[in-house]
């Protein structure tokens, strides 16, 4: 391929200087119903109302339009992954802070998006939940559906997800109120001085 990589004039660096913070991927994974949009969310309003360059990419959403075209087999969820970490990794380089709300049930599909980044760039965040949580909180009654049949390849029923091997953090959305696991995220970020 006749492909050369440009070299931008505006750096990553000179943009998080500007925004006066880092820019990272935050990766929310877990179960559907484990609480990974509402957390995003929620932080996203936290950086937002501290003046961060925010912004959430929703696995729902991304599949109207950048995945559009897959649908939910092995091979199509690896390469939504791989899709959505090329993009995260672009918005990072923009100087966002990019949250990441998708259950990603393969661990491999994880780490090859963790590979992409500069060690430290990926923050895995775990929202850790019992299927039956996840299968009480169904508001959208897709695990229904899926237990009905009327579904294949949902993840927890008839599709695997593969928890964590490392992980930044573990929150039990199941045991803890959101409050307390914006808190906790918070925390880590001030900590490791992205802001």
């Amino acid at each position: 391929m006749n492909i050369v990589r440009h070299n931008p004039a505006i750096t990553r660096q000179n943009r998080n200087q500007q925004n006066k913070h880092k820019s990272v991927i935050l990766w929310f994974t877990g179960l559907s119903g484990s609480g990974k949009s509402t957390l995003a969310h929620a932080i996203e309003e936290c950086l937002h109302n501290r003046g961060c360059r925010t912004y959430v990419l929703d696995g729902d959403n991304v599949r109207h339009g950048l995945s559009s075209d897959l649908g939910f087999s092995q091979e199509d969820r690896t390469e939504n992954i791989r899709r959505i970490g090329e993009t995260a990794k672009l918005m990072m380089e923009a100087g966002i802070i990019t949250l990441t709300a998708f259950i990603s049930p393969y661990r491999k599909d994880r780490e090859s998006v963790r590979n992409l980044m500069p060690y430290g760039d990926f923050i895995e965040i775990y929202c850790k939940a019992s299927l039956e949580t996840c299968e009480k909180r169904d508001v959208k009654g897709l695990y229904k559906k899926a237990r009905a049949g009327k579904i294949d390849n949902y993840t927890g029923i008839d599709s695997p997800y593969e928890e964590p091997g490392k992980t930044e953090i573990e929150i039990e959305t199941d045991r803890l109120n959101l409050k307390d696991s914006v808190q906790l995220v918070m925390q880590l970020l001030i900590k490791r001085n992205i802001i």
